[in-house]
């Protein structure tokens, strides 16, 4: 499970993460336990949920698959749902993670 910051004017309000999950995800998206549950391409199960003020996102990836296409394109989608759902980048998150690893 990771746990990502969100960016000042980024609410932390479920109907909107469901909004960005739909714009990356063209699934299906569950609701179990005030937590949203999709799958895409070689990202097997996707679960989406707010804890504090905090995204929290637990993924489980299907190591069977090898197409390189599925592959990269499930990766650019789930960084674009972050990038939606945060106001962060791929850059920023990373210079976050350092950060707070360092405390």
């Amino acid at each position: 499970m990771q746990e990502y910051k969100l960016k000042r004017g980024f609410k932390p309000e479920m109907d909107r993460i469901h909004e960005c999950l739909e714009e990356a995800f063209p699934s299906e998206i569950k609701e179990e336990d005030g937590k949203f549950v999709t799958s895409y391409g070689v990202l097997s199960k996707i679960t989406v949920w707010i804890e504090g003020k905090k995204l929290a996102v637990d993924t489980v990836a299907d190591t069977t698959l090898t197409d390189d296409e599925l592959i990269l394109d499930s990766n650019k989608r789930f960084r674009d749902f972050l990038l939606g759902a945060t106001g962060y980048t791929a850059k920023e998150r990373l210079k976050q993670a350092k950060k707070e690893v360092s405390k």
